[in-house]
């Protein structure tokens, strides 16, 4: 346990900036602004396109956001005609979620952006024997994205 928490807060600090650039990197290199749809849209497409057909309810509690927030951007993706809905035909009352094909077609050039700026960038900026701190640095962040703490920790 850190007993001085200045150099955690510094490094907290300076991950959370470097995961920012990165991120704006990916969406630059990968096209994504390009398609017209914020990130959250895309992200929730993302879902649809994994998990579908899919309740809002489930969208919503897959991206951690509000149900109004999903409705949002279903209403986008509805209207460029990248999801449909259709009755549940074990619950009338709920709407399932779907992907049109051209929806995984774009999630798909999008993450292959994404592996493909990323892959470049390894190969020309790290040498060989950093391979296993990148290995590392990976099962780091994977651990860091599934924390569950305790909210008065902090």
């Amino acid at each position: 346990m850190n007993t001085n928490p200045e150099p955690t807060v510094a490094t907290a600090q300076r991950l959370s900036d470097a995961i920012i650039r990165v991120r704006a990197r990916l969406r630059a290199e990968s096209g994504q602004h390009a398609t017209g749809l914020t990130p959250t849209q895309l992200a929730v497409l993302g879902s649809v396109v994994r998990e579908g057909p899919v309740t809002a309810a489930r969208l919503a509690a897959l991206e951690r956001v509000s149900a109004q927030s999903i409705a949002q951007s279903l209403a986008v993706l509805k209207a460029a005609g990248l999801v449909h809905s259709e009755p549940d035909a074990r619950d009338g009352r709920k709407k399932l979620m779907s992907a049109d094909p051209s929806a995984a077609e774009l999630i798909d050039k999008l993450l292959r952006g994404r592996a493909t700026f990323l892959a470049r960038a390894i190969d020309q900026l790290v040498a060989p024997e950093e391979r296993k701190d990148v290995d590392k640095a990976i099962e780091l962040l994977e651990r860091l994205a599934g924390a569950e703490l305790d909210a008065g920790r902090i």
